[in-house]
């Protein structure tokens, strides 16, 4: 497993996040004010400085649940709010589009370009926003030093703990169906015929040599695919054309998207249960990702009026639908993160977590004190 797994995930998945909303709010006729009002105010929170000083020190992954609880209240950062299936939804559908992109990388190193194809696409969103954007560069220019100069071994490592990270998740996506890339059971169909990866030869040769290294037969052999030389190579500079397309707006042509659960048989439903099961090391992990979470700045929403709810369904009744007939073993839930009682240490802390909780619970509802002081977080039930 990769500590350097996690900035790639979170940055991925929040230029898909982007995507999604960015084409929700367009089809639902949101005041042009408004809608540049959600994606400045996430796009702000997703490149925190503090945030991101957290994010990109070496650590292990979190857990699905741990990440969807972040992603939960960044999507809520702003006057925006989503009820818990149009979140399953957008949730799912960032997950399961990067998870494709991962899968059909060519080669480790290709994953940065993905990267920054998400990363072109948020620059472009706050191209209009001088200070947002200089946020957005900065972490850019982390991400050039951090990544471009590591090895081959530790980007497919960074890849395999990626993988391992998706590889329970078969969420059948409407797009990816149409375009006969996933299968009914919500598993990927995978290319086999283009472009070889960059710096490699269309394979059609066996070289045969001798102890001594010098070549002593040829022989072809039938690859099974209709392969073609590699294409350039991406630029992996702050501008530059990527080459890929992999990590780009594909819902720029508009058309409905829909997910749906994937059968799966008894065994592959307790698989997941097994996953989802307590972690020893959820203390740690709840600990992080407080840091995490202390360093966003969340903006409350304003009064009722200015405030607007997006679904991510074509009806309300079917948004109701989905939230009742989402499997047991593929809900997330949500991790309530409470201040312990060193409230001097962890004043600003709790202020905030308090501003997070108000995006998803009302007004009269406060935290409730924990009874416990030897950790920063009390864990939640079930995690």
């Amino acid at each position: 497993m990769s500590s350097r797994t996690l900035p790639l995930l979170f940055i991925n998945l929040g230029g898909e996040m982007l995507y999604i909303l960015d084409q929700r709010l367009r089809a639902q006729n949101i005041p042009p004010d408004k809608a540049k009002k959600v994606m400045n105010d996430i796009i702000t929170t997703m490149f925190n400085n503090k945030f991101l000083e957290e994010l990109f020190k070496p650590q292990e992954l979190y857990s699905k649940k741990a990440l969807r609880t972040v992603f939960d209240r960044l999507a809520h950062a702003s006057i925006m709010r989503l009820n818990q299936a149009s979140m399953d939804k957008l949730y799912d559908l960032m997950t399961m589009a990067f998870k494709y992109q991962v899968l059909l990388c060519p080669r480790p190193r290709d994953l940065l370009l993905v990267t920054f194809n998400h990363m072109d696409a948020i620059k472009e969103f706050v191209k209009d926003t001088p200070c947002i954007l200089a946020q957005v560069d900065e972490t850019y220019q982390q991400l050039i030093e951090m990544y471009t100069l590591l090895p081959s071994g530790e980007l497919q490592l960074i890849r395999q703990t990626l993988l391992i990270f998706f590889q329970d998740m078969h969420i059948r996506v409407s797009i990816f169906l149409k375009d006969k890339v996933q299968n009914s059971n919500g598993r990927f169909v995978l290319p086999i015929s283009g472009p070889v990866p960059h710096g490699t030869q269309i394979p059609i040769l066996i070289r045969m040599y001798s102890c001594t290294g010098e070549e002593t037969s040829r022989v072809q052999f039938n690859n099974g695919g209709n392969h073609t030389a590699a294409l350039c190579e991406g630029s992996f500079e702050l501008f530059g054309d990527r080459v890929t397309k992999l990590g780009t707006n594909m819902y720029s042509v508009c058309r409905p998207v829909e997910t749906h659960m994937s059968g799966t048989s008894k065994h592959s439903a307790q698989h997941t249960k097994v996953n989802l099961a307590p972690n020893p090391l959820a203390k740690e992990e709840l600990n992080l990702l407080a840091k995490l979470m202390g360093g966003l700045e969340v903006q409350k929403a304003g009064n009722a009026e200015s405030g607007f709810r997006v679904n991510l369904f074509a009806t309300d009744e079917e948004e109701e639908e989905a939230l009742m007939s989402r499997p047991d073993e593929l809900s997330y839930g949500f991790i309530n993160i409470q201040a312990t009682k060193d409230k001097s240490a962890n004043a600003e802390l709790a202020k905030i977590m308090g501003e997070f909780s108000e995006s998803r619970e009302s007004p009269d509802q406060s935290p409730s004190a924990s009874s416990k002081g030897d950790d920063l977080l009390a864990m939640m039930d079930g995690l």
